[in-house]
């Protein structure tokens, strides 16, 4: 895996149209109806998937589909979370977290009859929302559908570092804030960094540190920062860096001169540093 890829300055302008759609995805469906037409985005389908509770929908504006998928909101959902377990999966002939990987392929077996093959896709989620998403571009993309963009918030891992390889050309921009752990977790610690069964994401990570700042990463470097999780214990700080509207207020602030930020793990091994 690269240490540091050159990044491009993010677009925070689209950012903030998924951020929006993601935020979405928690109202109930009267409200989502207007929400939608307000941002001139054509509701196509909506579903909540009857087993795992997993609610997204389905849009469709400027020749683009556009699948935004609902994060953690009940009991159903937590135990996805839960279920950290990482299995084959016969689809993908790669390694997949159970639960993220059961409730992608329950919901990409409801979204197909709806979905138009050659026009492209966008999709988005936040928390559990984005894991689901991030899977389910990788079925769509097996299955030959186009895969235009995947834009994730605060979205835990999904797969190890075989699966993260070979999917590693997925259009994937994981969007987080410093302090929120979901995206950390499982955690590793640096001794773990040679067993390939690990948790690892995949996709570049663009961390939102308010202010107008923001930093951008990825492999070895993006998984180093889930060995700080190791000595931190979760508080008040972590769960309000995960919410949405925090997500939303930090992109807000990005849409004017935002200023990027050299990213730095302050980590080191056996005398190594790896910035």
């Amino acid at each position: 895996m690269p240490f540091q890829l050159a990044f491009a300055s993010p677009d925070f302008a689209i950012i903030k149209t998924q951020a929006t759609l993601s935020n979405d995805t928690y109202l109930d469906t009267d409200t989502l109806e207007r929400r939608l037409q307000e941002q001139g985005q054509i509701l196509v389908h909506q579903s909540l998937i009857p087993l795992s509770q997993v609610s997204y929908f389905l849009t469709h504006a400027h020749g683009v589909q556009t699948i935004a998928i609902r994060g953690t909101a009940n009991l159903e959902n937590a135990m996805l979370d839960l279920d950290l377990q990482l299995k084959q999966d016969a689809i993908l002939d790669i390694k997949l977290h159970q639960g993220f990987g059961s409730g992608a392929k329950a919901v990409y077996e409801d979204i197909k009859p709806f979905l138009t093959k050659n026009t492209p896709i966008h999709l988005t989620g936040h928390s559990l929302g984005g894991a689901i998403a991030v899977i389910l571009a990788m079925y769509l993309k097996k299955d030959g559908y186009s895969v235009e963009q995947v834009i994730s918030f605060g979205q835990p891992k999904v797969t190890n570092v075989t699966g993260a390889s070979e999917f590693d050309d997925l259009p994937l921009t994981r969007i987080v804030t410093l302090n929120d752990i979901v995206p950390l977790v499982p955690p590793i610690s640096p001794m773990q960094i040679r067993d390939l069964d690990v948790f690892w994401h995949m996709g570049k990570e663009v961390i939102l540190l308010g202010n107008k700042e923001f930093t951008q990463t990825n492999g070895i470097k993006s998984m180093l920062r889930a060995t700080k999780f190791t000595t931190s214990i979760p508080n008040n700080k972590n769960l309000l860096a995960h919410q949405m509207a925090t997500y939303l207020k930090r992109i807000e602030q990005l849409q004017t001169s935002p200023k990027a930020i050299p990213y730095k793990t302050d980590i080191s091994l056996f005398g190594f540093s790896f910035d």
